[in-house]
């Protein structure tokens, strides 16, 4: 009897408190209860940015680096606006530390138009892509 109780229970707790989705790391598992964490810190970090609020967006961002649960898309995104975070309020060291963190995710990782021809961050992110993939191009091989 208690083994149904606490069944019956367990059952409305899954189906009342959240969705199953797929697992967005590529482990083939499931997620109970909707959004990864670290999704939803990056979904905050994004907004705080966007309207301006630079400190927020760094403690949201940083939750994302953080997270031991956190895809490499979102480890991405969140080293992408550190870096324009730390750009932006003139630190160009962290900057090119988090565009460093990026580049070592994803070494094709590039840039939008705007955001490359951006004065603060473009030429930091130049320079890490040169130091991160190197000067030279490889010359096609027989």
């Amino acid at each position: 009897m208690v083994r149904r109780i606490t069944a019956g229970l367990a059952m409305l707790m899954l189906v009342g408190c959240g969705t199953v989705g797929t697992c967005e790391d590529g482990s083939g598992g499931i997620r109970l209860f909707g959004d990864s964490v670290a999704k939803r810190y990056l979904a905050k970090g994004v907004s705080e940015y966007q309207t301006g609020n630079y400190l927020n967006a760094r403690i949201a961002f940083d939750g994302v680096l953080q997270n031991q649960y956190a895809t490499r898309g979102e480890r991405i995104s969140a080293n992408k606006y550190m870096a324009f975070i730390y750009c932006a309020s003139g630190d160009t060291g962290q900057c090119a530390e988090y565009f460093k963190q990026l580049l070592v995710l994803n070494p094709f990782f590039k840039l939008s138009k705007a955001e490359a021809g951006h004065p603060l961050w473009g030429p930091v992110f130049r320079d890490e892509k040169k130091k991160v993939t190197g000067n030279t191009v490889k010359p096609f091989q027989f």
